[in-house]
């Protein structure tokens, strides 16, 4: 049975096909909403959140929705509303002066373990503006196309493309000084 005639089913009450539904998708939610938030904890809370958005709305979903960028579009409502509630969104101001300069950190000695890269990267991804880090992780993580972001986002896919190269800049000039690498596309 695939997601729009679960839909139809937990429309009409059906526990069963709610139970499925939420199984199919659970895993996928909760990484998203984990990268997002940076807490499994949160991330818990925001995917049983999300789950009950999705049963109390089942009646408006429409198949052409198309089911995963409806799914994410929730999700990602739902962490914008978390982070506003504990003002961790702020701006902030871009100064080409400040942020275009070489790091002065020493290069470290030795590369990174994969819990250090790990941690490096979420630390890097963390500090992205909300709708850059929503689009890379529904991207890179989830393997969403720039189509389906674009509809869980509510914004175009040209959008959709500034968004995620912006996020890509961001990522390599926060991960370039904790690396110590500089590769041929980051010099250009």
């Amino acid at each position: 049975m695939n997601d729009d005639e679960l839909m139809t089913r937990i429309a009409t009450g059906d526990e069963e096909a709610f139970r499925l539904l939420v199984e199919r998708w659970e895993s996928q939610v909760h990484a998203f909403l984990w990268r997002m938030t940076g807490s499994r904890e949160e991330a818990e809370d925001l995917t049983q959140d999300t789950f009950v958005k999705v049963y109390a709305n089942a009646r408006r979903y429409r198949p052409e929705d198309r089911f995963r960028s409806w799914l994410f579009r929730i999700s990602g409502n739902l962490v914008r509303s978390w982070a506003r509630r504990r003002k961790i969104v702020g701006w902030i101001r871009y100064d080409p002066d400040i942020h275009d300069q070489p790091s002065v950190e020493p290069a470290p000695d030795a590369g990174l373990t994969a819990d250090e890269t790990s941690r490096v990267v979420q630390k890097a991804l963390a500090g992205l503006p909300e709708r850059q880090r929503q689009a890379l992780v529904m991207r890179r993580y989830h393997e969403l196309s720039q189509r389906e972001i674009a509809e869980a986002l509510d914004t175009t896919e040209g959008a959709v493309e500034s968004l995620l190269v912006r996020a890509l800049d961001g990522m390599r000039k926060s991960l370039i000084p904790q690396t110590g690498e500089l590769n041929d596309e980051a010099r250009s």
